[in-house]
C-alpha cells in the first residue's frame, strides 16, 4: 500500500517538482537579536503562483506554502506547525541519486515532517525511519523547533548528513543548491550562496526584518556589481536599464519567499511567526501568519489564484517584459526606482517596514489567537488593497 502510494507521488512529482532552485539559510538563536531560531526561503520554480493552506491533521495541523493546484496538503515546498516546528528545502543537486529509485518527493516528505514531528530530533528519526530507495529525497531540508533546534539535513535515499547551525562559526548555515557533503564543485546556485552568505555575514546579529527588508529583495551579483538600491533613484525612466538577474537572489523564477520567526527555547510556539511574500519579491509585501488561528486570510489562499500573488504578477510584467527565451531574466531597475519618481520600491519597502514594526508591537500585547486571526486577515487584505492601487495608478498611467 506504502509503495502505491508512493508511486502515485511519483507520477506528479516530474510537473510538480519542475525548476526547482532555491536560496535559504538555518539560523540559530546564538546568531539572532532575540535569540530565536530564524529560517528563510526564497522559492524558485516553474509554478510562479503559488498559495497559503491551513492544513487540519493529526497530531499537528500546519500552514504551508504549495503550488495553486495544490489542496490536499500532502505536497507543500515549506511551512510551519502548531509545535512551532517549521521546514523548508533547496535541491540538491550534487548528492547522490539512482536513476531506478524513488525521487522528487521532498513536497511530500516536508508536509508528512510537518504532520508528525514537534522537534528537530523527531525529524531525524523520520528520515531514519524511512530511508532506502523509496525516500525520494535529494535535497537540504532545513529545520527549526520551538526547543532551540535550528539544522540543516543533506539528505539523499540512503543517507544523511546533520549539520546544527549553532555550531557553526556565524551561528547559521546559508545554502542553495549544493550539498558540503556532496560530491566537490558539483551542483549549483554558488553566486547566490556567495551573496546571501556576504549580507549575513554583513551582520552581528540577524533579524527576520533584515531578511524580509534586505535579503529576499536582493538582485546583487557578487561577480558583475549593479547600481546599489540607493542609486537606483539616479536612473531615468525615459531609458530601460536592464540587469540580469539569473544568478540573483530574486530572480524572475522566483515565485514568494517563506520566513519563519521562531520563538526562544521553551517559548509558547503559538507565537512562532510565519511570514509570506507571495510573488517575485520586488513585487510584493511580506504577511505574517499563525498557526492558531487555523486559517489562512483569502489574499493568500484565494479561489482559482490567491489575489496577492495576481497583483504581484502584474507588477512582475512590467519591470520584466520580455517572454521569450531567458530573456525574462532581465530586470528594467528603472521600474523600481527613478529621478522622476514614478517606481514602486520605495513605497513597497516603507509600507513593508510599517508592517514589520505594527507586528512587533501587535505581538508584544500578548494576544489570543482570535486577536492574530484578525490582525493576519487585517495586513493581508491591506497588503492586496496597497498592491491593488499600485497597479491601478500604472494602468492610468500615474506613475
Amino acid at each position: 500500500m506504502k509503495k502505491t502510494f508512493l508511486l502515485f507521488f511519483l507520477f506528479f512529482s516530474f510537473v510538480l517538482y519542475a525548476g526547482e532552485e532555491c536560496t535559504t539559510a538555518v539560523i540559530s538563536g546564538r546568531a539572532t537579536i532575540d535569540n530565536a531560531p530564524l529560517i528563510w526561503k526564497n522559492r524558485d520554480t516553474d509554478h510562479l503562483f503559488n498559495r497559503v493552506i491551513f492544513v487540519n491533521e493529526k497530531p499537528y495541523s500546519y500552514i504551508a506554502i504549495a503550488n495553486n493546484d495544490e489542496v490536499s496538503g500532502r505536497i507543500v515546498w515549506a511551512g510551519l506547525n502548531e509545535t512551532g516546528f517549521a521546514i523548508m528545502n533547496s535541491v540538491a543537486y550534487n548528492l547522490p541519486l539512482n536513476c531506478n529509485e524513488m525521487k522528487n518527493l521532498e513536497g511530500f516528505i516536508m508536509a508528512d515532517a510537518l504532520r508528525k514531528c514537534r522537534t528537530v530530533d523527531d525529524f531525524e528519526h523520520y528520515l531514519k525511519n524511512n530511508e532506502g530507495r523509496d525516500l525520494g529525497a535529494q535535497s537540504n531540508f532545513g529545520v527549526i523547533d520551538a526547543f532551540g533546534g535550528a539544522c540543516l539535513f543533506e539528505v539523499h535515499n540512503h543517507g544523511y548528513k546533520r549539520r546544527d547551525a549553532s555550531f557553526e562559526n556565524n551561528g547559521y548555515i546559508v545554502n542553495t543548491n549544493f550539498a558540503l557533503s556532496g560530491e566537490k564543485d558539483k551542483g549549483s546556485g554558488y553566486l547566490r550562496y556567495i551573496q546571501a552568505k556576504r549580507m549575513f555575514d554583513s551582520r552581528e546579529k540577524i533579524s527576520h526584518s533584515f531578511i524580509i527588508f534586505s535579503i529576499i529583495r536582493n538582485v546583487d551579483n557578487p561577480l558583475i556589481p549593479i547600481l546599489p538600491i540607493d542609486r537606483w533613484r539616479e536612473l531615468s525612466n525615459k531609458k530601460p536599464y536592464y540587469v540580469y538577474t539569473y544568478h540573483s537572489i530574486d530572480r524572475a523564477g522566483t515565485a514568494c519567499a517563506f520566513v519563519v520567526h521562531g520563538v526562544k527555547s521553551g517559548g509558547d510556539p503559538r507565537f512562532a511567526t510565519m511570514w509570506v511574500a507571495l510573488g517575485e519579491p520586488l513585487t510584493t509585501i511580506a504577511v505574517p501568519l499563525w498557526v492558531c488561528t487555523r486559517s489562512v486570510p483569502f489574499p493568500l489562499i484565494g479561489k482559482d489564484k490567491a489575489p496577492i500573488c495576481v497583483e504581484a504578477m502584474k507588477l512582475k510584467k512590467r519591470m520584466r517584459p520580455f517572454l521569450k527565451g531567458k530573456m525574462g531574466d532581465f530586470l528594467d531597475l528603472t521600474k523600481l526606482d527613478n529621478r522622476q519618481n514614478t517606481g514602486w520600491i520605495r513605497l513597497l519597502r516603507e509600507k513593508q517596514g510599517e508592517i514589520l514594526t505594527r507586528t512587533a508591537l501587535f505581538l508584544r500585547k500578548n494576544p489570543d489567537c482570535n486577536e492574530m486571526k484578525a490582525f493576519q486577515n487585517s495586513i493581508a487584505k491591506e497588503v492586496l488593497n496597497f498592491l491593488k492601487g499600485l497597479n491601478r495608478k500604472y494602468d492610468r498611467g500615474e506613475r
